[in-house]
């Protein structure tokens, strides 16, 4: 294994062992963590005049405020994109939770969502953890301002300067406007699943991985919350060990959870559905747009048109960076076409979707 090299601004070990050359990893229907909040708090806004309570449980980042006037033009057929990250503090009931001794907060899941103009379908772009990315200029909690840094790990920058410099670098680095942000902490997304009575997932190869608690046999599993969060966080015991190999593992959970909520008929359980819409809202973290239920309702309800056959989630192309193969770096020139098909609202190329590293 080579030696691992980081920048002062890089935080996390590295992603285990060399990965290997396997096939591409795409996933259709129903995978994609923001519909799954979307139809949960909708299920909620059909009956919110009862859940009045629920706003108070959401936080909000003034994502728009905070990255100013220099950002990408909005363009007239852009559609809508969001930025959905999942968050893992590793504090307070976090740290209690399997994996939880590591220090520092960081966004273990991030997706860049499109929704195409006319709202009949949808692609999520999830972006490595590992992946190296030029961080832009970003303000500190202190108000201080952090210069520009190139190699910084791409999860490094949550850790250490926030959500909204989260969403400035996905704008630098894919010259795509961010129209809304979603975030959910993993301690709450637990709770949702307990709240939920469990997942059912089909376990492939048996998983077992210390540093996650997970001890899985394979076949199909009834995973509680704890067990769930251990799953999507989980790379040492499944593939090659690599954040490349995990991000399948959680794509194959978020269908899983989606199909979970759509089995349930939460609108003829007020109770059920209540409980549920509690433990989303207090996982949940939005843009200032977004921070009520009446507005997150609204929003769902506009993405009743999304035919969830026609979504799709790709991984952001990448190849083994060439100093440090435990990271990877934007393959070129799929990235660029990646990036470009959604900015102009356009037909992904087959060509977009074809990532060099995988992870198995």
């Amino acid at each position: 294994m080579s030696q691992d090299i980081r920048t002062p601004d890089a935080v996390g070990g590295p992603s285990g062992p060399t990965p290997r050359p396997a096939r591409k990893r795409r996933r259709t229907g129903r995978i994609v963590l923001l519909t799954l909040l979307v139809l949960v708090l909708a299920a909620g806004g059909a009956l919110y005049w009862g859940y009045s309570s629920l706003d108070g449980n959401i936080k909000a980042v003034d994502i728009d405020k905070a990255l100013g006037d220099d950002r990408p033009e909005k363009l007239p057929t852009s559609g809508q994109n969001i930025l959905v990250l999942g968050s893992d503090s590793r504090a307070g009931d976090n740290g209690d939770l399997a994996g939880g001794a590591v220090g520092g907060g960081r966004s273990d899941t991030a997706l860049v969502v499109h929704i195409p103009e006319g709202r009949t379908q949808a692609v999520a772009v999830s972006i490595p953890r590992d992946t190296l990315v030029t961080r832009p200029e970003c303000p500190r909690a202190d108000g201080t301002t952090g210069p520009s840094a190139k190699r910084v790990m791409f999860n490094s920058v949550y850790a250490q300067y926030g959500p909204a410099c989260v969403a400035k670098t996905v704008e630098a680095i894919s010259g795509v406007r961010l129209d809304h942000y979603m975030e959910i902490d993993f301690a709450g997304f637990k709770d949702l699943v307990d709240t939920l009575g469990g997942v059912t997932v089909d376990v492939k190869q048996p998983i077992h991985d210390k540093q996650s608690g997970l001890e899985l046999e394979a076949g199909r599993q009834r995973l509680d919350g704890t067990q769930s969060l251990a799953f999507v966080r989980t790379r040492h015991g499944v593939g090659d060990g690599s954040d490349l190999g995990r991000i399948s593992l959680q794509q194959q959970f978020l269908t899983a959870l989606l199909t979970e909520v759509k089995k349930q008929d939460l609108l003829s359980s007020p109770a059920k559905s209540y409980k549920i819409a509690d433990s989303a809202t207090k996982a949940l973290t939005t843009d200032a747009a977004l921070a009520s239920l009446s507005s997150l309702s609204e929003f769902g309800r506009s993405l009743n048109g999304v035919d969830p056959q026609n979504m799709e989630t790709i991984m952001l192309p990448v190849a083994y960076d060439k100093i440090d193969r435990n990271r990877v770096v934007a393959a070129e020139p799929q990235a660029s076409q990646l990036w470009k098909a959604i900015r102009e609202d356009a037909e992904i190329p087959e060509s977009a979707k074809k990532s060099p590293a995988t992870g198995g």
